[in-house]
């Protein structure tokens, strides 16, 4: 593209080969024959920073500047002194494109195209771009030539649809932890940002998310919850300050952050804008930053402003949903067992799974607990519902069955009391809708022997056999009895329950599935199980929570109980919230391990894996948490679980902790088997890892 045109005045950084071009042989001649007039133009164009072309003569021949030259790539310097329409021929008979300028050329009306593509680059995208086109007269008035000025709108094209993309990212979110994590990954790419910042109000103090450019985040930091920082109510952080006033602030360049950075990340930022979330029920901020100076032009203040009005919208639900949340799992958590059995030859493990939106406490429920004859007994029930009034149902439902089942134990006994009790509740309630199924279980151990009955409840499962012996899984055949309430017999069955065989409850929402035949179900329940690795009751319950493909609308309970081999041995540890854990975790598990005599290779492993696993319940989940170790002849499985409330882990103490958690991927690396549990008390991190022969 030509930086002058024979002897016009030459621009200060000129287009290769424009002074060079043999502009005599053209239709236009040799510029020192030029009108003043055009050849002032020419000046114009070609001392503008701004993409500009003059197109002169009837053939429309181009002459442009450097701006231009980088719009249309490889095609300069070829397309110099060449008509247009042979420089732009793919496009040039396109609406729009040759006709709008020979319009303007012909008849003089100038034309504005706002969403123009031109071609660039061969190899590259087509650009979009505004463009302006003008008629150019000569000293006469005579129309001679026209010129066009382009305004790259490609970028602001690509933000457009990628707002698109992020509203419709959050308005999945349900949770803060989600609208942020949206949010700093939205905003950091899109606005090709150094820093951006999500801030909201806790009411006494402040909650911080910060993403830094060059920030490496694997797929498991992806997933789990974003690291916040609690900051004082009188913090003077512009995204504070902003929060409280309610009014966007923008730097252009200076040093925003110096006087409450909290790193060097923050000291090398120099143009920053914030801006409020414009919420009733939220007050926060986002901020963008940059480490170069940026003027914020309107187009960019418009779009964070938009950006900004829908992250306050996602805040809004969010903080509604979280609060109806935690009375829900409040509800949920007086209603199920604090702690199971820790008995010697039988494990026992649960996993409950909310339902719907995990938004309104459900029906189902499990239990167990010892009896007086030295038994266990289990139970899973479902009370039809997703309301307060079904959890309280299932409340009544729970306390009166073990009441009955420390009186009198036998299974059809206790479901036969049960029905009475449901049948009277619905008669004080003046309703026939109560619909209530169970199964109720007695494990003998010493009789190596289960007894059972239901009521209207899917078959219980035991996967007999020991991994590697031809396991195999079983759907107990329990006389079908109706649901509670409706006066029916429920009669009982007994089968062996031998050292190796583990028994699995569950609820209907395991295996049923809209638009597929619970008979699929089952089948695809019973060979998952029949698949599994080993009968460890945890693994197990994981296995059959994701035995079935496709989403739930109800609630998932599964309780699973071991009869084991041998005796295993077992041990615990509560772990504070405190910078020191991860540590006093390793030395504790490297001791326990010894005295157990377990093998060098599967101690380093387990205690690289549980203080991975401690630090991510410490960061992510903010509370203390507890780390329990369960050793057999076959397996060493380790949990850590925490309560799941966002408490707080103060900036000091997540700078000293050992790492940012980024070790599933080495779990799943070093482990045999590793799985989540969600429960409503929080959530359970496990792995297992086989004991090697001999």
């Amino acid at each position: 593209m030509p930086g002058t045109v024979g002897r016009i005045p030459t621009p200060s950084a000129p287009t290769p080969g424009a002074t060079a071009h043999p502009w005599a042989g053209t239709p236009l001649g040799d510029p020192q024959s030029w009108d003043p007039a055009v050849r002032a133009v020419a000046d114009v164009v070609l001392s503008s920073p701004v993409p500009m072309a003059l197109l002169l003569g009837d053939d429309l021949t181009l002459l442009y500047n450097d701006g231009y030259a980088e719009l249309i790539g490889d095609r300069h310097p070829g397309a110099l002194g060449r008509p247009a329409a042979e420089v732009f021929a793919e496009v040039w008979r396109e609406a729009g494109a040759g006709e709008a300028l020979e319009r303007v050329y012909r008849l003089g009306e100038p034309f504005l195209e706002r969403e123009a593509v031109l071609p660039a680059d061969r190899q590259a995208e087509p650009a979009v771009f505004t463009r302006g086109h003008s008629p150019v007269r000569d000293s006469t008035g005579r129309i001679v030539g026209v010129l066009t000025v382009s305004a790259q709108t490609t970028q602001l094209t690509r933000q457009l649809q990628s707002l698109s993309d992020f509203a419709a990212a959050l308005s999945g979110t349900l949770t803060l932890d989600d609208v942020a994590r949206v949010t700093l990954r939205y905003c950091l790419h899109s606005f090709d940002a150094d820093r951006v910042s999500f801030v909201v109000d806790e009411g006494t103090a402040w909650r911080l998310v910060r993403r830094i450019r060059g920030e490496l985040l694997d797929e498991a930091d992806e997933r789990l919850p974003p690291l916040w920082r609690r900051m004082a109510a009188d913090v003077a952080l512009p995204a504070v300050v902003t929060a409280r006033s309610g009014v966007p602030s923008f730097v252009a360049d200076g040093q925003p952050l110096r006087e409450v950075a909290a790193d060097r990340h923050d000291e090398k930022i120099r143009a920053l804008a914030a801006l409020p979330l414009r919420s009733t029920v939220v007050r926060g901020s986002l901020t963008v930053g940059y480490q170069s100076p940026r003027p914020w032009s309107p187009a960019e203040r418009a779009l964070l402003a938009a950006s900004a009005e829908l992250i306050g919208q996602a805040a809004e639900r969010a903080r509604r949903f979280e609060t109806q949340h935690g009375t829900a799992q409040l509800l949920q958590r007086s209603m199920l067992p604090e702690r199971l059995p820790d008995l010697p030859r039988l494990r026992i493990a649960a996993r409950y799974d909310p339902g719907v939106d995990g938004n309104a406490a459900g029906g189902d429920f499990y239990d167990a607990f010892l009896l007086p004859t030295g038994a266990l007994g289990v139970v899973l029930g479902d009370v039809a519902g997703h309301d307060v009034q079904a959890a309280a149902r299932m409340g009544q439902v729970r306390a009166a069955l073990r009441a009955l089942a420390l009186s009198d134990p036998r299974p059809d006994a206790v479901l036969g009391g049960l029905d009475r009790l449901v049948a009277s509740l619905g008669t004080e309630g003046g309703t026939h809708e109560l619909f209530v199924t169970v199964v109720f279980g007695v494990v003998d151990v010493d009789r190596e022997l289960v007894t059972l009955a239901s009521a209207g409840h899917p078959a219980p499962l035991i996967r007999r056999g020991r991994a590697g012996d031809g396991a195999a899984a079983e759907f107990v055949d329990v006389p079908p009895g109706p649901p509670l309430g409706l006066g029916g017999r429920q009669r009982t069955v007994t089968v062996p329950f031998r050292p190796g065989d583990t028994l699995l409850l569950y609820s209907d929402g395991v295996v049923e599935r809209r638009w597929q035949d619970l008979a699929a179900g089952l089948a695809g329940l019973g060979a998952a199980v029949s698949a599994a690795s080993g009968g460890d009751p945890r693994a197990l319950c994981a296995v059959a929570t994701a035995a079935v493909p496709g989403a739930t609308e109800d609630d998932v309970a599964v309780l699973a109980v071991e009869h084991a081999v041998r005796p295993s041995r077992s041990a615990g540890m509560e772990v504070p919230a405190e910078p020191t854990a991860p540590s006093r975790v390793r030395h504790w598990m490297t001791a326990q391990l010894t005295e157990w005599q377990v093998p060098d290779a599967v101690v380093g492993a387990a205690v690289l894996c549980t203080s991975e696993l401690t630090t991510n319940a410490l960061l992510h989940a903010g509370t203390a948490a507890r780390v329990e170790v369960d050793l057999s002849a076959e397996r060493l499985l380790v949990s850590v679980a925490d309560s799941g409330t966002r408490g707080q882990v103060t900036r000091a103490q997540t700078d000293t902790l050992s790492s940012r958690g980024r070790g599933l991927g080495l779990i799943e690396e070093l482990s045999d088997a590793w799985g989540t549990d969600p429960t409503v008390r929080g959530s359970t991190v496990w792995f297992e890892i086989l004991i090697p022969a001999g």
